[in-house]
């Protein structure tokens, strides 16, 4: 009967700490771009030294500019949701079906708008004038009454 490997505290400590000092990986391989030019990189799970997830980043055109859109497959990919990057052919696909889309939503807009919708809306107040205006029952400022009030504007 062949002995369990002993648990030495010691060599365990030593281990961790060697694997501590053991180069990783720290630019990531390249996975794909969108349409906008976007690079999307990975950095894949590596259980041995505890990171379970793979870290998922993108590097926009415009460096300054992490608000841009990102189209909704990468963004998947990226929080997770997915575990393979999106194909190109997937996202032009969706790209083509959301301007056809937009196409289609201006035409509809284009036929039913008229001006009478347009003035089913009263014009929007802006101001002091927005505010809910009450008759003569509430007291603007507390124990003064609205004539007091008109005189020292005056």
């Amino acid at each position: 009967m062949a002995q369990p490997p002993s648990r030495s505290i010691l060599k365990m400590i030593f281990t961790n700490f060697i694997n501590s000092i053991r180069p990783r990986q720290i630019t990531g391989n390249l996975k794909g771009t969108d349409y906008n030019g976007t690079k999307y990189y990975e950095i894949p799970a590596n259980p041995s030294i505890g990171k379970r997830k793979p870290q998922r980043w993108f590097e926009p055109i415009d460096k300054e500019n992490f608000q841009q859109d990102i189209p909704g497959e990468w963004e998947g990919w990226l929080r997770g949701r997915r575990p393979e990057p999106p194909s190109e052919e997937e996202v032009l696909r969706n790209l083509q079906l959301i301007h056809t889309k937009k196409e289609n939503a201006a035409k509809l807009e284009a036929k039913y708008a008229t001006e009478v919708d347009q003035t089913l809306l009263p014009p929007e107040t802006r101001g002091a004038e927005s505010f809910p205006k009450y008759g003569d029952e509430y007291e603007i400022m507390p124990g003064k009454s609205k004539d007091d009030i008109s005189k020292k504007i005056k």
